[in-house]
C-alpha cells in the first residue's frame, strides 16, 4: 500500500539522518549521562516536535523557502554561537571535579522546552528534508495531499525518536556499565560540539565564496 511505503520511507530516513553525532544528539547523550533517561526523553520529544512543524512547512511552502535563504543564513550564524556556548559549557563542566552538568543543558529550564528552542534555532533539518522532499515528489512516492503528508510526518517523528534513543540509552550504558565518569563524557561531548562548530563555520565560509 502506498501509505506504508511512505511512512516507512520517512521512518527510515529519519532514523538514519539522527543517527551521526550531531549537535541535537550530542545533547542528549549528555543530558541522558549527566540527568537521567526521562529529562533526555523530554528533550527528544522538544526536539522532534519542531522538525516535524518544519518538515510540514517545508513541504506546504516550498517556492517561500526557497526564497529565504538570507534569513536561513542568519540562523546558521545563531545556531554556530549556540553550539560554541554548548562546547565552552562542556569543557568548563570537564574541567570541574565537583560539576557534572553543562550549565547550559543542566539548568532550569524544563528539558522539553530546551529541545524546542535548540532545535528551532538548528537550520541543519531544512533542507535536509526540503532535499529529501523534493527527490519523493519527483519519484512519485509523495503526492501533495494532505493524507500523505501526515502519514510521512508521523513516519519522520517515530523514526527520529527511535534514533534518539540510541542516545537516550547509550548515555546511562556509557555511565553505569563502562565506569566513564562525567568528566570524561563532558571532554568528549565538547568536543563534539566543537567539531561541530568548525564544520559549520567552514562550510558556511566556503558557501559564501561561491
Amino acid at each position: 500500500m502506498q501509505w506504508v511505503r511512505i511512512f516507512f520511507t520517512g521512518l527510515f530516513i529519519s532514523f538514519l539522518g539522527t543517527l551521526p553525532l550531531g549537535t541535537l544528539n550530542a545533547a542528549i547523550l549528555q543530558i541522558s549521562a549527566g540527568e537521567g533517561i526521562l529529562p533526555a526523553i523530554n528533550f527528544s520529544l522538544g526536539a522532534l516536535l519542531v522538525e516535524m512543524v518544519y518538515v510540514r512547512l517545508s513541504l506546504v511552502a516550498m517556492d517561500w523557502v526557497r526564497q529565504r535563504k538570507k534569513l536561513f543564513g542568519w540562523f546558521e550564524w545563531v545556531s554556530i554561537f549556540i553550539v560554541v556556548l554548548l562546547a565552552i559549557a562542556s569543557f568548563i563542566a570537564a574541567t570541574k571535579e565537583s560539576s557534572t552538568k553543562n550549565i547550559l543543558l543542566g539548568n532550569a529550564v524544563p528539558p522539553f522546552i530546551l529541545g524546542l528552542g535548540l532545535s528551532a534555532i538548528n537550520p541543519v533539518q531544512i533542507p535536509f528534508w526540503f532535499g529529501w522532499s523534493t527527490v519523493l515528489f519527483a519519484r512519485k512516492i509523495l503526492l501533495p495531499i494532505n493524507l500523505h503528508y501526515n502519514i510521512y510526518i508521523t513516519g519522520i517523528g517515530i523514526g527520529t525518536f527511535i534514533g534518539n534513543a540510541v542516545f537516550v540509552f547509550g548515555g546511562r550504558f556509557v555511565v553505569n556499565n563502562l565506569n566513564t565518569n562525567m568528566q570524561i563524557i563532558n571532554w568528549v561531548i565538547g568536543g563534539v560540539f566543537a567539531l561541530t562548530a568548525l564544520i559549520m563555520i567552514w562550510k558556511k565560509m566556503n558557501s559564501r565564496l561561491k
